[in-house]
Protein backbone atom coordinates (compact mmCIF):
# COMPACT_ATOMS: atom_id res chain seq x y z
CA UNK A 1 0.00 0.00 0.00
CA UNK A 2 1.18 3.50 -0.88
CA UNK A 3 0.46 5.42 2.33
CA UNK A 4 0.61 9.20 2.79
CA UNK A 5 0.61 10.96 6.13
CA UNK A 6 -2.63 12.74 6.93
CA UNK A 7 -0.82 15.22 9.17
CA UNK A 8 -1.17 18.87 8.07
CA UNK A 9 -3.45 17.90 5.18
CA UNK A 10 -6.17 20.50 4.55
CA UNK A 11 -9.43 18.56 4.69
CA UNK A 12 -12.76 20.28 4.03
CA UNK A 13 -15.92 18.49 5.17
CA UNK A 14 -19.05 19.78 3.43
CA UNK A 15 -22.01 18.98 5.63
CA UNK A 16 -19.42 18.21 8.29
CA UNK A 17 -21.43 19.22 11.34
CA UNK A 18 -23.68 16.16 11.02
CA UNK A 19 -23.44 12.80 12.75
CA UNK A 20 -20.73 11.36 10.52
CA UNK A 21 -19.04 14.66 9.80
CA UNK A 22 -18.38 15.92 13.31
CA UNK A 23 -17.06 12.53 14.43
CA UNK A 24 -14.83 12.38 11.35
CA UNK A 25 -13.59 15.95 11.82
CA UNK A 26 -12.66 15.24 15.44
CA UNK A 27 -10.81 12.07 14.42
CA UNK A 28 -8.88 13.73 11.58
CA UNK A 29 -8.02 16.65 13.83
CA UNK A 30 -6.61 14.24 16.44
CA UNK A 31 -4.26 12.91 13.73
CA UNK A 32 -2.92 16.37 12.95
CA UNK A 33 -5.00 17.13 9.85
CA UNK A 34 -6.24 20.69 9.31
CA UNK A 35 -9.95 19.87 9.26
CA UNK A 36 -12.56 22.55 8.56
CA UNK A 37 -16.32 22.35 8.09
CA UNK A 38 -18.91 24.01 5.87
CA UNK A 39 -22.47 23.37 7.00
CA UNK A 40 -25.74 25.31 6.87
CA UNK A 41 -26.85 23.66 10.15
CA UNK A 42 -30.24 23.47 8.48
CA UNK A 43 -30.63 19.77 7.62
CA UNK A 44 -31.20 17.58 10.65
CA UNK A 45 -29.20 20.07 12.70
CA UNK A 46 -29.40 23.09 14.99
CA UNK A 47 -31.38 25.40 12.71
CA UNK A 48 -34.30 23.11 12.00
CA UNK A 49 -34.50 21.65 15.53
CA UNK A 50 -34.41 25.21 16.94
CA UNK A 51 -37.34 26.29 14.77
CA UNK A 52 -40.69 26.68 16.52
CA UNK A 53 -42.31 24.90 13.58
CA UNK A 54 -40.25 21.75 14.13
CA UNK A 55 -42.34 19.09 15.86
CA UNK A 56 -39.81 16.24 15.79
CA UNK A 57 -39.81 13.53 18.44
CA UNK A 58 -37.32 14.19 21.25
CA UNK A 59 -36.59 17.68 19.95
CA UNK A 60 -35.15 19.00 23.24
CA UNK A 61 -32.94 15.94 23.62
CA UNK A 62 -31.57 16.44 20.12
CA UNK A 63 -30.83 20.11 20.77
CA UNK A 64 -28.70 19.04 23.74
CA UNK A 65 -26.86 16.49 21.59
CA UNK A 66 -26.33 19.03 18.82
CA UNK A 67 -24.95 21.54 21.28
CA UNK A 68 -22.48 18.95 22.51
CA UNK A 69 -21.34 18.43 18.91
CA UNK A 70 -20.65 22.15 18.55
CA UNK A 71 -18.86 22.29 21.90
CA UNK A 72 -16.57 19.42 20.91
CA UNK A 73 -15.72 21.01 17.56
CA UNK A 74 -15.06 24.39 19.13
CA UNK A 75 -12.91 22.93 21.91
CA UNK A 76 -10.88 21.05 19.30
CA UNK A 77 -10.30 24.27 17.37
CA UNK A 78 -12.05 22.99 14.25
CA UNK A 79 -13.48 25.94 12.28
CA UNK A 80 -17.12 25.77 11.25
CA UNK A 81 -18.30 28.05 8.45
CA UNK A 82 -22.09 28.35 8.44
CA UNK A 83 -22.89 28.33 4.75
CA UNK A 84 -25.50 26.68 2.56
CA UNK A 85 -23.63 24.54 -0.01
CA UNK A 86 -26.47 25.07 -2.49
CA UNK A 87 -25.06 28.58 -3.05
CA UNK A 88 -22.43 27.90 -5.72
CA UNK A 89 -20.69 31.28 -5.63
CA UNK A 90 -20.47 31.43 -1.83
CA UNK A 91 -19.18 27.86 -1.69
CA UNK A 92 -16.60 28.59 -4.38
CA UNK A 93 -15.27 31.53 -2.36
CA UNK A 94 -14.62 29.25 0.61
CA UNK A 95 -12.71 26.91 -1.68
CA UNK A 96 -10.53 29.78 -2.87
CA UNK A 97 -9.89 30.92 0.70
CA UNK A 98 -9.37 27.53 2.38
CA UNK A 99 -7.57 25.81 -0.52
CA UNK A 100 -8.57 22.28 0.55
CA UNK A 101 -6.46 19.36 -0.64
CA UNK A 102 -9.12 16.80 0.29
CA UNK A 103 -12.88 17.31 0.17
CA UNK A 104 -15.32 15.02 1.94
CA UNK A 105 -18.85 15.45 0.61
CA UNK A 106 -21.43 14.66 3.30
CA UNK A 107 -24.15 17.27 2.69
CA UNK A 108 -27.40 15.41 2.01
CA UNK A 109 -30.78 14.46 3.41
CA UNK A 110 -29.70 11.48 5.46
CA UNK A 111 -32.91 9.51 5.90
CA UNK A 112 -34.62 7.33 3.29
CA UNK A 113 -38.15 7.91 4.63
CA UNK A 114 -37.71 11.70 4.57
CA UNK A 115 -36.36 11.46 1.03
CA UNK A 116 -39.37 9.53 -0.21
CA UNK A 117 -41.76 12.04 1.37
CA UNK A 118 -40.00 15.14 0.01
CA UNK A 119 -38.13 14.35 -3.24
CA UNK A 120 -37.59 18.00 -4.27
CA UNK A 121 -35.97 18.98 -0.99
CA UNK A 122 -33.86 15.82 -1.05
CA UNK A 123 -32.59 16.53 -4.57
CA UNK A 124 -31.87 20.16 -3.69
CA UNK A 125 -29.86 19.33 -0.56
CA UNK A 126 -28.17 16.21 -1.96
CA UNK A 127 -27.54 16.43 -5.70
CA UNK A 128 -27.31 20.22 -5.91
CA UNK A 129 -24.79 20.42 -3.08
CA UNK A 130 -22.79 17.59 -4.63
CA UNK A 131 -22.62 19.22 -8.06
CA UNK A 132 -21.50 22.52 -6.51
CA UNK A 133 -18.82 20.78 -4.46
CA UNK A 134 -17.55 18.84 -7.47
CA UNK A 135 -17.37 21.91 -9.65
CA UNK A 136 -15.54 23.90 -6.97
CA UNK A 137 -13.10 20.98 -6.57
CA UNK A 138 -12.26 20.19 -10.17
CA UNK A 139 -9.24 22.45 -10.66
CA UNK A 140 -7.19 22.08 -7.48
CA UNK A 141 -8.51 19.37 -5.11
CA UNK A 142 -6.30 16.28 -4.82
CA UNK A 143 -8.94 13.84 -3.60
CA UNK A 144 -12.77 14.01 -3.51
CA UNK A 145 -14.48 11.59 -1.09
CA UNK A 146 -18.20 11.03 -1.64
CA UNK A 147 -20.47 9.40 0.92
CA UNK A 148 -22.91 7.14 -0.87
CA UNK A 149 -24.92 4.39 0.87
CA UNK A 150 -25.54 0.65 0.95
CA UNK A 151 -29.05 1.59 -0.21
CA UNK A 152 -27.73 1.79 -3.78
CA UNK A 153 -27.81 -2.02 -3.90
CA UNK A 154 -31.58 -2.18 -3.33
CA UNK A 155 -32.77 -5.66 -2.41
CA UNK A 156 -29.79 -7.94 -1.78
CA UNK A 157 -30.19 -10.87 -4.17
CA UNK A 158 -27.68 -12.86 -2.14
CA UNK A 159 -26.62 -12.74 1.50
CA UNK A 160 -23.36 -10.88 0.70
CA UNK A 161 -22.85 -8.05 -1.80
CA UNK A 162 -19.57 -6.56 -2.98
CA UNK A 163 -18.68 -3.48 -4.98
CA UNK A 164 -19.17 -5.39 -8.27
CA UNK A 165 -22.79 -6.28 -7.41
CA UNK A 166 -25.26 -4.60 -9.75
CA UNK A 167 -26.97 -1.62 -8.13
CA UNK A 168 -30.77 -1.48 -8.31
CA UNK A 169 -31.74 1.18 -5.73
CA UNK A 170 -35.24 1.27 -4.28
CA UNK A 171 -36.88 4.65 -3.67
CA UNK A 172 -35.72 8.27 -3.90
CA UNK A 173 -32.84 8.11 -1.42
CA UNK A 174 -31.04 5.17 -3.01
CA UNK A 175 -31.61 6.51 -6.52
CA UNK A 176 -30.07 9.89 -5.68
CA UNK A 177 -27.09 8.28 -3.99
CA UNK A 178 -26.48 6.12 -7.04
CA UNK A 179 -26.93 9.13 -9.31
CA UNK A 180 -24.41 10.97 -7.13
CA UNK A 181 -21.90 8.18 -7.64
CA UNK A 182 -22.29 8.47 -11.41
CA UNK A 183 -21.79 12.24 -11.26
CA UNK A 184 -18.60 11.84 -9.21
CA UNK A 185 -17.25 9.34 -11.74
CA UNK A 186 -18.19 11.68 -14.60
CA UNK A 187 -16.15 14.51 -13.07
CA UNK A 188 -13.20 12.15 -12.95
CA UNK A 189 -13.72 11.23 -16.60
CA UNK A 190 -13.99 14.84 -17.76
CA UNK A 191 -11.72 16.71 -15.35
CA UNK A 192 -9.44 13.98 -13.90
CA UNK A 193 -10.71 14.73 -10.38
CA UNK A 194 -9.49 11.84 -8.18
CA UNK A 195 -12.33 10.37 -6.13
CA UNK A 196 -13.32 7.69 -3.66
CA UNK A 197 -16.92 6.58 -3.23
CA UNK A 198 -17.79 5.16 0.19
CA UNK A 199 -20.81 2.96 0.87
CA UNK A 200 -21.54 2.74 4.61
CA UNK A 201 -24.38 0.75 6.18
CA UNK A 202 -26.64 0.96 9.25
CA UNK A 203 -24.47 3.38 11.20
CA UNK A 204 -24.81 3.88 14.93
CA UNK A 205 -22.91 5.75 17.60
CA UNK A 206 -22.53 8.81 19.77
CA UNK A 207 -24.39 12.06 19.08
CA UNK A 208 -26.65 10.82 16.29
CA UNK A 209 -29.99 12.62 15.82
CA UNK A 210 -30.87 11.02 12.46
CA UNK A 211 -33.34 8.59 14.07
CA UNK A 212 -31.53 5.51 12.85
CA UNK A 213 -32.95 2.25 14.13
CA UNK A 214 -30.40 1.63 16.91
CA UNK A 215 -30.81 5.19 18.16
CA UNK A 216 -34.62 4.99 18.28
CA UNK A 217 -34.47 1.68 20.17
CA UNK A 218 -32.30 3.19 22.91
CA UNK A 219 -34.33 6.39 23.22
CA UNK A 220 -37.59 4.46 23.52
CA UNK A 221 -36.06 2.18 26.16
CA UNK A 222 -34.77 5.15 28.16
CA UNK A 223 -38.22 6.75 28.19
CA UNK A 224 -40.22 3.57 28.80
CA UNK A 225 -41.73 3.40 25.31
CA UNK A 226 -42.25 0.32 23.18
CA UNK A 227 -39.52 -0.95 20.91
CA UNK A 228 -41.15 -1.18 17.50
CA UNK A 229 -39.81 -3.84 15.14
CA UNK A 230 -40.75 -3.57 11.48
CA UNK A 231 -41.27 -7.11 10.28
CA UNK A 232 -40.54 -10.18 12.38
CA UNK A 233 -37.06 -9.08 13.50
CA UNK A 234 -35.20 -11.43 11.17
CA UNK A 235 -34.15 -8.69 8.73
CA UNK A 236 -30.38 -8.34 8.70
CA UNK A 237 -28.32 -5.15 8.46
CA UNK A 238 -24.56 -4.68 8.38
CA UNK A 239 -24.50 -2.53 11.53
CA UNK A 240 -21.43 -0.29 11.60
CA UNK A 241 -20.07 1.65 14.58
CA UNK A 242 -19.11 5.25 13.85
CA UNK A 243 -15.60 4.67 15.22
CA UNK A 244 -14.95 2.00 12.59
CA UNK A 245 -16.29 4.23 9.83
CA UNK A 246 -14.10 7.23 10.66
CA UNK A 247 -11.01 5.03 10.80
CA UNK A 248 -12.05 3.63 7.44
CA UNK A 249 -12.14 7.16 6.01
CA UNK A 250 -8.69 7.71 7.48
CA UNK A 251 -7.56 4.67 5.46
CA UNK A 252 -9.21 6.16 2.35
CA UNK A 253 -7.45 9.52 2.73
CA UNK A 254 -4.05 8.05 3.58
CA UNK A 255 -3.86 5.48 0.75
CA UNK A 256 -3.18 6.27 -2.90
CA UNK A 257 -4.83 2.90 -3.64
CA UNK A 258 -8.16 4.44 -2.60
CA UNK A 259 -8.28 6.87 -5.50
CA UNK A 260 -10.84 6.20 -8.22
CA UNK A 261 -12.31 3.30 -6.25
CA UNK A 262 -15.62 2.38 -4.60
CA UNK A 263 -15.51 0.78 -1.14
CA UNK A 264 -18.00 -0.79 1.22
CA UNK A 265 -16.95 0.64 4.59
CA UNK A 266 -19.01 -1.39 7.08
CA UNK A 267 -18.35 -3.95 9.79
CA UNK A 268 -18.70 -6.70 7.20
CA UNK A 269 -21.24 -8.96 8.93
CA UNK A 270 -25.02 -8.85 8.76
CA UNK A 271 -26.89 -9.05 12.05
CA UNK A 272 -30.63 -9.22 12.63
CA UNK A 273 -32.77 -6.62 14.33
CA UNK A 274 -33.59 -9.32 16.88
CA UNK A 275 -29.84 -9.56 17.66
CA UNK A 276 -29.86 -5.84 18.44
CA UNK A 277 -32.90 -6.21 20.68
CA UNK A 278 -31.26 -9.09 22.57
CA UNK A 279 -28.29 -6.85 23.38
CA UNK A 280 -30.72 -4.23 24.67
CA UNK A 281 -32.54 -6.68 26.93
CA UNK A 282 -29.43 -7.05 29.11
CA UNK A 283 -29.40 -3.28 29.67
CA UNK A 284 -33.18 -2.74 29.80
CA UNK A 285 -34.77 -5.84 31.41
CA UNK A 286 -38.34 -4.54 31.12
CA UNK A 287 -38.19 -3.98 27.39
CA UNK A 288 -41.56 -4.12 25.62
CA UNK A 289 -41.47 -5.21 21.95
CA UNK A 290 -44.16 -4.41 19.40
CA UNK A 291 -44.13 -5.81 15.87
CA UNK A 292 -45.56 -4.02 12.85
CA UNK A 293 -45.46 -4.58 9.06
CA UNK A 294 -42.26 -3.74 7.24
CA UNK A 295 -42.29 -0.69 4.96
CA UNK A 296 -42.45 -1.76 1.30
CA UNK A 297 -39.63 0.67 0.40
CA UNK A 298 -37.23 -0.91 2.90
CA UNK A 299 -34.98 -3.26 0.94
CA UNK A 300 -33.97 -6.71 2.13
CA UNK A 301 -30.31 -6.47 3.07
CA UNK A 302 -27.52 -8.41 4.73
CA UNK A 303 -23.71 -8.37 4.68
CA UNK A 304 -21.52 -6.03 2.65
CA UNK A 305 -18.19 -7.56 1.73
CA UNK A 306 -15.26 -5.45 2.94
CA UNK A 307 -12.56 -7.62 1.38
CA UNK A 308 -11.67 -4.96 -1.21
CA UNK A 309 -11.16 -2.29 1.47
CA UNK A 310 -9.11 -4.70 3.57
CA UNK A 311 -6.86 -5.59 0.65
CA UNK A 312 -6.37 -2.16 -0.95
CA UNK A 313 -6.36 0.23 2.00
CA UNK A 314 -5.86 -1.91 5.10
CA UNK A 315 -9.34 -1.34 6.53
CA UNK A 316 -9.82 -3.34 9.75
CA UNK A 317 -13.02 -2.71 11.74
CA UNK A 318 -12.82 -3.36 15.49
CA UNK A 319 -16.39 -3.15 16.77
CA UNK A 320 -18.85 -6.02 16.29
CA UNK A 321 -22.41 -5.15 17.20
CA UNK A 322 -22.10 -6.86 20.61
CA UNK A 323 -19.36 -4.43 21.60
CA UNK A 324 -20.12 -1.25 19.67
CA UNK A 325 -23.84 -1.16 20.42
CA UNK A 326 -23.24 -1.85 24.09
CA UNK A 327 -20.78 1.07 24.19
CA UNK A 328 -23.40 3.25 22.48
CA UNK A 329 -26.07 2.29 25.03
CA UNK A 330 -23.71 3.14 27.89
CA UNK A 331 -22.86 6.50 26.31
CA UNK A 332 -26.57 7.30 25.90
CA UNK A 333 -27.37 6.35 29.49
CA UNK A 334 -24.58 8.59 30.73
CA UNK A 335 -25.62 11.48 28.47
CA UNK A 336 -29.26 11.16 29.49
CA UNK A 337 -28.30 11.25 33.16
CA UNK A 338 -26.29 14.48 32.67
CA UNK A 339 -28.91 16.59 30.92
CA UNK A 340 -32.17 18.19 31.90
CA UNK A 341 -34.76 18.14 29.13
CA UNK A 342 -37.82 19.01 31.17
Amino acid sequence: MNVNSIKNKRVLLIGGSGFIGHNLALHLNSLGAEASIIDSLGINNLMNFSSASEQADNRLLYLKILQERQDLLRNAGIPLYVQDARDYHALSKYFRDLKPQIVVQLAAVSHANKSNKDPYNTFDHSMRTLENALDASRESVEHFVFFSSSMVYGHFKQSVVDEETACEPLGIYGALKYGGEKLVIAYNQVFDLPYTIVRPSALYGERCVSRRVGQIFIENALTGKEIILNGDGSDQLDFTYIGDLVRGIQNVIENENAKNQIFNITYGAGRSLSNMVEIMKNEFPNLNIKYQPKDKLTPDRGTLSIEKAKKLIGYNPKFPLDQGYLDYIKWYKDFYSRININ
